[in-house]
């Protein structure tokens, strides 16, 4: 079996569910209460993928970025060494489409070779989606990536996004 270690940076607007995706993932909870992330928060989570030959482990070092930050230097910072990021919209906010755009740029800044993958978290709110599937798509085919719809919230599609980043990783 091989093991790797890999750091993975999720990205995106105030509020769009990156906290809970990682809560989700890692601890399999949900906490409806909102509280802020300031600066970084790093969690870890080990699984394993089958391989061609064989066993695969992979422990994915996960940054839980604040939201909304203008590109600075201590971001620059955090961001540096990442395999990979996680861009994440609300799907009942357009606009936070919109804003991954430039987090997705400065992050290939610092990280040209890394992978990214999208995900649109809140499905659960089906009467307030403004995001489309064709929105998505076109905006994960800018990066040449796959887009997930998930919800933090009831876990649908939460680890399978995450396994997939795992799989590509590897």
């Amino acid at each position: 079996m091989a093991s790797y270690r890999k750091k993975i940076c999720l990205l995106g607007d105030y509020s769009v569910g990156k906290t809970s995706l990682i809560q989700r993932f890692v601890h399999n909870r949900y906490d409806d209460r909102y509280i802020s992330t300031i600066g970084v928060k790093v969690s870890r989570k080990t699984v394993n993928l089958s391989q061609n030959n064989g066993l695969d482990e992979i422990t994915m070092m996960i940054w839980d970025l604040a939201g909304g930050e203008e590109f600075n230097q201590v971001q620059g910072s955090y961001l540096r060494g990442a395999d990979a990021a996680i861009l994440v919209c609300d799907l009942t906010r357009a606009k936070t489409l919109e804003h991954l755009e430039v987090q997705a740029h400065n992050f290939f800044k610092v990280n040209p070779a890394a992978r990214v993958i999208v995900v649109g978290n809140k499905k659960d709110l089906v009467n307030q989606i403004a995001l489309s599937d064709n929105e998505l798509e076109t905006f994960s085919a800018l990066f040449g990536t796959h887009y997930f719809c998930t919800s933090a919230k009831t876990g649908e599609d939460v680890e399978q996004a995450f396994r997939y980043l795992a799989q590509v990783l590897l």
